[in-house]
């Protein structure tokens, strides 16, 4: 486990959920939505909360508002738990500044993502992460997802990161329980290792050895259950809660595009959120829009799981 100092938390484990965007009818971010979204998930017991990722549609965002939101959720957190930060910048002077930004409003971990385009040689990336890494005093995780972001790090480069430099604690995959548990084998346990995908295999996941999850809010109090089983050593309860949320996970995680349309709905269901955010959220450049049949699932799902209390 990694020490976050500051936090009053020895170790970094649990499920940490990264917020989604909520907008404005006209485009600009909504500040209530963002401050209701923090305080549920904080009151139905996250471990911690991460903003900027994926689900926070992070490159659609301005700079501008990256740090606005930076600004916002450290705020709305207000060192109640430990806070990461997705640093997404196209340069690795633009991300030690972001970096810099996020340490200043109290951000208490980092998570790099790789700069955008794809293709960079895998010499080039550690290099890329090290300098970014190297420059600001706080851990940092990297967002190592191929799938999603087409570049990546292989194990050994992994490894070279992580001795070259010691502030590279923490990773953020998203992959099968299988290939993070290889991951976890061939890195030798020098790192905490968080899974994403909207918690799709938890259990597999933490049985592999990840610490936990860093999955989008829309079941989080469904997956703080499962975890908090787990580590109970109730295996067999975590894994027959999981099944119950499973069709909805699935339902949900067809793709990113999918997970900001119906998660982000299903979300803004549970949190309460005005009614026009839950019938067609604002998103930037969209590539989905809610169907009347996939509403009609959403429904269904929205009845069974209830609002966030």
């Amino acid at each position: 486990m990694s020490t976050i100092p500051g936090t009053g938390s020895d170790t970094l484990a649990g499920i940490h959920p990264i917020l989604y965007a909520f907008f404005n009818a006209d485009g600009t971010l909504d500040r209530g939505a963002m401050r209701r979204q923090v305080d549920a998930l904080i009151a139905m017991g996250a471990h911690g909360i991460a903003v900027l990722g994926l689900a926070t549609e992070v490159r659609s965002l301005t700079p501008a508002e990256r740090r606005m939101l930076m600004d916002w959720t450290a705020e709305d957190v207000g060192g109640r738990v430990p806070l990461a930060v997705t640093i997404f910048e196209p340069t690795a002077e633009a991300q030690i500044a972001a970096a810099r930004h996020a340490r200043s409003v109290g951000a208490d971990w980092l998570i790099l993502q790789p700069p955008p385009g794809g293709g960079t040689p895998e010499d080039d990336l550690v290099n890329f992460f090290s300098t970014v890494g190297s420059a600001v005093d706080l851990p940092f995780a990297i967002q190592n997802a191929p799938e999603y972001l087409g570049v990546g790090l292989t194990a050994p480069g992994l490894r070279t990161l992580a001795s070259r430099c010691p502030r590279f604690r923490l990773l953020k995959g998203e992959a099968s329980a299988v290939a993070i548990a290889a991951l976890i084998r061939e890195t030798g346990g020098r790192l905490t290792v968080f899974n994403g995908r909207g918690g799709l295999e938890i259990v597999d996941n933490l049985a592999a050895g990840c610490a936990g999850i860093i999955p989008a809010p829309d079941v989080a109090d469904r997956l703080i259950g499962i975890h908090a089983a787990f580590a109970a050593g109730d295996e067999h309860g975590a894994r027959e809660r999981y099944a119950e949320i499973l069709p909805v996970i699935v339902f949900v995680m067809q793709s990113i595009d999918s997970l900001l349309i119906y998660g982000k709905l299903l979300a803004a269901r549970r949190l309460g959120l005005r009614p026009p955010v839950q019938r067609n959220p604002v998103q930037r450049n969209p590539a989905l829009k809610p169907t009347a049949f996939g509403l009609t699932c959403l429904d269904r799902w929205t009845s069974q799981l209830g609002r966030f209390e």
